[in-house]
């Protein structure tokens, strides 16, 4: 089966490059991708398999492919929402939808699985046991669309659980892994400050916000420095700091959003209780009254270590000339919703490199330039058909 699926991945290469042109040129953000999972719905229609729409909180689709003879089960997972990004590259297939960009490779991830999923479909009478595709809705905004899919119960029969991500740090060949903490949870938070507005030349007279909003940027870093163990990791960052107003008045109202970043949930709840301790101190230091919102979004993503080694194993003995090099990434503190899979189930969830080739700058997830070298899709068909094989014993 496995030199059957390979050779199959191979012939249909250009159609997972023309999949991720199409998704690419026709993104839609999380939540909102209802042509998406149209496309991806026509695809499997006329195919033998199972298809269930609109699962979760939003577009998720799971599509079930039930081998020959009964065994175990298995989920594959791939993404399919963009970004609100303004798309700056100059490819010929760039975004049509102003202010919205694949910038982090999730058509490659549904272009790449469509095809491995067909291919697994026409293959299956080899196989004995069952593989359930998530196409995967909103993994970009919390409360993302993984953890209302774990919630339906369509998943409960599963075994294991793998995913992949694209990330152009290393090039076509490359794949990267990493066993048990491998990215971080990520948190949000908003502080809302009301104080006294007032004339500039009063301020006795006022309870400056800003002023008080001003301590706590510079105060809240002090949680990571002082309270947190320096071998445990963690970052606060404030990315948004609403205190526009005039310049001779003494604003009454700011607002500042932020976002939490952690490797275990216990150094999670220390930061969530100092930040509120915090926050208590600045009502009594400056006379004025703080609304905190504090949500975890998506836990730590913790990879199954036996899982982990068996897909290494695998794929170090893959004799396929695209799979060139496995190594160990370290622990990446950027969030992944995949997260909530494996709170459930053994899992994994490992790195396609896909650096383009003849640029003078690579470009990361998430930024307005970013690209893919192409190659890298059949890299990861075959990479994920690979565990497949080995996960179920083919050969």
């Amino acid at each position: 089966m496995k030199n059957d699926l390979m050779k199959m991945l191979e012939a249909r290469k250009e159609e997972m490059i023309q999949i991720r042109r199409y998704l690419h040129e026709n993104p839609e953000l999380s939540f909102k991708e209802q042509n998406t999972a149209q496309y991806i719905i026509d695809f499997y229609q006329g195919k033998d398999v199972d298809i269930q729409t609109n699962v979760g909180n939003g577009y998720g689709i799971i599509v079930t492919i039930k081998g020959e003879k009964p065994g175990k089960t298995i989920g594959l997972r791939a993404d399919f929402d963009a970004l609100p990004i303004m798309e700056e590259t100059e490819l010929p297939f760039k975004s049509k939808n102003d202010g919205v960009m694949h910038a982090c490779g999730h058509d490659g991830h549904t272009a790449y699985m469509l095809v491995l999923a067909d291919c697994l479909i026409q293959l299956k009478s080899l196989l004995s046991g069952t593989i359930k595709i998530i196409h995967q809705h909103a993994e970009e905004v919390p409360p993302g669309g993984a953890k209302s899919i774990m919630e339906s119960g369509l998943l409960d029969d599963l075994d294991a659980v793998y995913g992949v991500h694209l990330f152009p740090d290393n090039p076509v060949g490359h794949i990267g892994y990493r066993s048990g903490y491998a990215m971080a949870g990520r948190t949000y938070f908003k502080l809302a400050i009301q104080g006294v507005g007032g004339h500039g030349s009063s301020p006795h007279l006022a309870n400056d916000a800003i002023v008080a909003g001003a301590h706590f940027v510079t105060a809240v870093q002090t949680v990571i420095s002082r309270r947190l163990n320096p071998f445990d990791m963690g970052v606060v960052t404030i990315g948004s700091f609403d205190g526009k107003g005039s310049f001779n008045v003494i604003k009454d109202r700011i607002e500042l959003e932020g976002d939490v970043r952690y490797m275990t949930e216990k150094t999670q709840k220390l930061i969530e209780q100092e930040i509120h301790r915090l926050v208590r101190g600045i009502e009594t230091e400056f006379a004025v009254q703080c609304e905190l919102t504090y949500t975890a979004d998506y836990p730590p993503l913790i990879n199954d270590p036996e899982i982990t080694k068996a897909v290494v194993t695998s794929l170090q003995n893959s004799k396929e000339p695209e799979i060139r090099e496995i190594s160990e990434y370290p622990m990446f503190s950027g969030s992944e919703d995949f997260s909530y899979y494996v709170e459930k189930i053994p899992g994994t969830f490992f790195y396609i490199g896909c650096k383009p080739q003849g640029v003078e700058k690579v470009y990361f997830n998430h930024h307005p330039k970013f690209d893919i070298d192409e190659d890298a899709l059949l890299v990861a068909a075959k990479s994920v058909g690979e565990v497949v094989c080995s996960y179920f014993e083919l050969d």
